[in-house]
């Protein structure tokens, strides 16, 4: 779970800075601590993040595939972070190459965000009935 939380200040972070290199002074490139945030770190917290869920899972009542939200969960999650790695921190790579930002680095470093706040909901409030499988074993 601390990754995870991890996961979700680097990439409520990324967007910040993204936007504060489009709109202020940075503009001409990108902050000094995107490289960290977006070159270094997401993509290895990501992957914790996604491999830790797997042995977590059968230890909780809700296993991986017996609910819909946890099997959504799991999905969004694999999505999200093959995301980070093919898309976004090439994006980052590139913006800080050519020392300039856009407005599509801006909103591709806001849909991680927006996607685990979407996570974070479903979890908590454990939307869908159990799976065709669950309700067999029931």
């Amino acid at each position: 779970m601390a990754v995870s939380v991890s996961w979700l200040g680097l990439t409520v972070g990324l967007p910040a800075l993204t936007l504060t290199a489009h709109l202020t002074r940075y503009g001409s490139g990108l902050h000094p601590r995107h490289e960290v945030f977006g070159g270094r770190l997401v993509v290895p917290v990501a992957l914790l993040s996604l491999l830790s869920c797997l042995p977590l899972a059968p230890g909780t009542p809700w296993v991986l595939a017996r609910h819909r939200w946890v099997w959504t969960t799991f999905w969004l999650t694999l999505i999200t972070a093959w995301l980070s790695v093919s898309s976004l921190r090439p994006g980052i790579d590139e913006a800080v190459a050519l020392g300039a930002t856009d407005i599509d680095l801006v909103i591709a470093s806001a849909v991680a965000p927006v996607t685990y706040l979407f996570i974070t909901a479903i979890s908590v409030l454990k939307l869908w009935a159990p799976t065709r499988r669950c309700r067999r074993l029931r």
